[in-house]
């Protein structure tokens, strides 16, 4: 439980300090914090 709300609170991180111009930067966003997620867990 606690590496899911880790996870969640460094995605959160991400999306509140990337700017999402584009629709293929926002796609590489999701990509990347996917990525990020699968190693915390």
């Amino acid at each position: 439980m606690r590496k899911i709300l880790i996870a969640l609170g460094m995605a959160s991180m991400v999306f509140a300090t990337s700017a999402c111009n584009t629709v293929r930067g926002m796609g590489q966003d999701l990509e990347s914090v996917a990525n990020d997620a699968d190693k915390a867990i």
